[in-house]
């Protein structure tokens, strides 16, 4: 059975490039490596309206934390069979965006913390509706201006890609990176490795780091 490894932080901390280094490094040792991005835009209903919400059309839905939380989650459900299919297959299996992404963001939403009720009550949802857990998670901890940065880069060099309500809101960013902080510190749900997500990541260790059982 493979390993199933989380990718968090905040919008623009790097999950993505990350995701890649590691996932060559792993491929060139010989290892079966697949990945995985929620939510699943164009594939999951429950993404696509996640994402509705997101750009202002169903605001009313947007609005309601619980219910955000929910179709995130409902994605999740969904894709666990194919999760549990690729674990079957392959050593590693890259996930760039978890459960702790709906504890994170919906916490700073309701300005709580990483100790709080709602990622309390986040667990207790997505393990009934039967959302694996991670067997390590990496968090790419970024201060909010340099993650902000890169956001609004990305979205200049790709006018088809502008910012949703979440990536604009920097205070938001913020208070999403110190549940996040909190999460990890906790251990919240798995094994963490905070990673400098502004700093030189050294992939060789990082990556020998997460196969270890």
């Amino acid at each position: 059975m493979g390993r199933l490894i989380v990718v968090e932080g905040i919008d623009g901390a790097g999950k993505r490039t990350l995701t890649d280094g590691l996932t060559a490094r792993l491929t060139a040792g010989g290892g079966r490596v697949t990945r995985f991005a929620f939510p699943r835009y164009g594939v999951d209903e429950h993404a696509d309206l996640v994402r509705e919400g997101l750009y202002g059309r169903l605001a009313a839905v947007n609005r309601s934390v619980p219910a955000m939380t929910l179709l995130y989650a409902l994605d999740r459900r969904a894709a666990a069979p194919e999760l549990e299919k690729a674990l079957t297959e392959h050593d590693v299996v890259f996930v760039d965006r978890f459960t702790a992404s709906n504890a994170a963001y919906g916490a700073a939403r309701l300005h709580e913390k990483a100790d709080g009720e709602f990622v309390a009550w986040v667990a207790d949802l997505e393990d009934e509706l039967g959302v694996p857990r991670p067997d390590h998670q990496l968090l790419l901890a970024v201060p909010g201006a340099v993650a902000g940065a890169r956001a609004q880069a990305r979205e200049a060099a790709d006018p088809g890609r502008a910012r949703d309500t979440y990536e604009a809101d920097d205070g938001l960013q913020v208070r999403a990176g110190e549940v996040y902080a909190g999460l990890a510190e906790a251990g919240w749900r798995s094994p963490w490795t905070v990673v400098d997500g502004a700093a030189s990541v050294d992939i060789g260790a990082l990556a020998d780091r997460i196969g270890e059982p």
